[in-house]
């Protein structure tokens, strides 16, 4: 419980942010819509959100954790800031040089970034424009990273889980101010949104710096040196990187291709802003919690605990994932209209990223999966298998998003609809790879508990869809007509607590949770 607890903390913290950021979306939808300046402002954000999403959120702990949590329990906590300082030092000198010829080099990357940007001259020369005002947040979130992954070895979760927040309040304002001015949808909304990112990016930064001085870990700029262990965290790093991070790397890939259809960048984004709220919630949460715990038992020798965490982590991420993926795809539409459909976002806009949106959703139980499969291999200082993995998965998703991008645009179908099949497709082949390997080696052994619990799960979540589908239909009238966004959401929030509600009898009622179980994990752990 005291695992589940961790997770409670860092997913109620991240849950907040997310709502944040829905209500950020909602107002760059209104604003930017899925036109050109939207297309380009979802580029010059994608790319160092990238890197966040990489660094930020799991990728760059997988292999800083283990060295700097041995540090600090074999050599101490000035031994651990010591080589905290190196690997910042190093960070600092590369990351410098990445954004200085990033920012001479922009508009040839962005041939790679968006190549279909090309046929539109104002939307290329937009995007290049907007991506080099957001670079230096690739800066900042990386320093974010390791403070982060300082803060979590040392069991505080707060700072790092909260940065997010920071970032979607100052987009929030960076969206008024251009309503506020009359530029919507035009060049000059995307540009007040892009200087927003880089100054939420050094906020971030110094809520981290405040985090690690409570802590009493203030680390200072070092000349950078090329130690052991810092050899050992870039031999480590690399392939962990690209592994934790295949979530957004196939996003990211999806959106180099949507690239080629006008309008089909946005939709994907706001599509994934949607299904990304429980991938948050669950899979952020275990990729923080899971591998600073799974690393302290494997030094203790405890394979008991290990088993257990791992197993607990499996059925906490199932009990969440199932039941939302499941309600995603069953009113898609019902979710994106009343998010998004307003202002400049028609719909039409809401069809099609309603669309994209339940395809993804089919893909979320893996991608969080891969989240509870991964720090099985890094608390063991292996990278290089999720690597491995992750880049047979990022192939198969590269060569079935354009096969099939083409396929339906030539069959006159929406075509960033085979861009979403061939993400989901390749986040189940990442999972079950890890999967069969941790189970043939022995390092993942499903208990009875879990057993169990999943068809009860399975069952429980098919009820639910039941009743959101009826709930659906009788409150159709109201969500389709012109009512004002608090009375949609209101009829929203009555039709999702109708299937939650049905949901969370059956998971009492067979016993796959039960109230004392509840109780204990809402509680306080001394």
């Amino acid at each position: 419980m005291k695992l589940y607890k961790s997770f409670a903390t860092v997913g109620g913290l991240t849950l907040l942010s997310r709502v944040f950021g829905f209500m950020r979306d909602i107002l760059i939808a209104a604003t930017l819509g899925s036109g050109w300046v939207a297309d380009a402002f979802v580029v010059a954000f994608r790319f160092p959100n990238l890197f966040r999403r990489l660094f930020g959120e799991g990728a760059f702990n997988s292999a800083f954790v283990p060295i700097f949590a041995k540090k600090l329990e074999g050599d101490g906590k000035d031994a651990a800031r010591r080589f905290a300082e190196d690997a910042m030092a190093g960070l600092l000198f590369i990351l410098l040089i990445v954004t200085f010829v990033s920012e001479i080099a922009m508009p040839v990357l962005m041939y790679g970034l968006a190549p279909g940007f090309d046929a539109n001259p104002e939307k290329f020369d937009l995007a290049v424009l907007l991506t080099r005002i957001t670079m230096p947040y690739l800066l900042c979130m990386s320093i974010v990273a390791l403070m982060s992954g300082a803060l979590n070895s040392v069991g505080r979760f707060a700072e790092s889980a909260s940065v997010s927040i920071v970032l979607n309040g100052v987009m929030m304002i960076a969206t008024l101010i251009a309503l506020w001015y009359g530029y919507k949808a035009g060049p000059e909304a995307g540009i007040i949104q892009a200087w927003g990112v880089f100054a939420a990016g050094f906020l971030q930064l110094a809520l981290l710096i405040w985090g690690m001085r409570r802590a009493g870990m203030h680390l200072s700029i070092r000349r950078p040196r090329l130690t052991p262990d810092v050899r050992k965290l870039v031999r480590l790093g690399i392939p962990g990187v690209i592994s934790g991070g295949v979530t957004q790397l196939n996003i990211a890939i999806g959106t180099v291709i949507a690239s080629l259809q006008p309008g089909a960048v946005s939709h994907l984004y706001y599509a994934d802003r949607i299904y990304e709220l429980p991938l948050a919630i669950v899979g952020i949460a275990i990729g923080i919690v899971l591998l600073p715990d799974v690393s302290r038992q494997l030094r203790m020798g405890n394979t008991a605990g290990v088993m257990d965490s791992q197993n607990r982590s499996l059925e906490f991420a199932l009990l969440l994932t199932i039941p939302a993926a499941l309600a995603l795809v069953a009113i898609p539409t019902d979710i994106t209209r009343v998010l998004f459909e307003r202002g400049a976002f028609g719909p039409e806009d809401t069809k099609v990223t309603a669309s994209v949106l339940a395809l993804f959703a089919l893909g979320l139980p893996a991608f969080v999966m891969i989240k509870v499969f991964s720090p099985a291999y890094y608390a063991r200082e292996d990278t290089t298998t999720p690597m491995r993995y992750a880049t047979i998965s990022l192939t198969a998703n590269t060569i079935g998003s354009i096969a099939l991008f083409f396929l339906l645009r030539h069959l006159g179908m929406m075509p960033q609809l085979g861009i979403a099949i061939a993400t989901t497709l390749g986040g189940w082949l990442n999972a079950y790879l890890l999967w069969s390997t941790l189970r043939r080696r022995g390092d993942f052994i499903v208990d009875a508990r879990i057993k169990r619990n999943i068809p009860l799960i399975l069952f429980s979540s098919v009820a639910m869809v039941v009743a959101l589908l009826g709930t659906s239909h009788v409150l159709a009238p109201y969500l389709d007509r012109s009512g004002g966004f608090f009375v949609k959401a209101s009829f929203l929030a009555l039709e999702i607590g109708v299937g939650l509600g049905v949901f969370a009898f059956l998971v009492f009622a067979t016993g796959v949770m039960s109230i004392g179980q509840l109780g204990r994990l809402t509680r306080r752990q001394n």
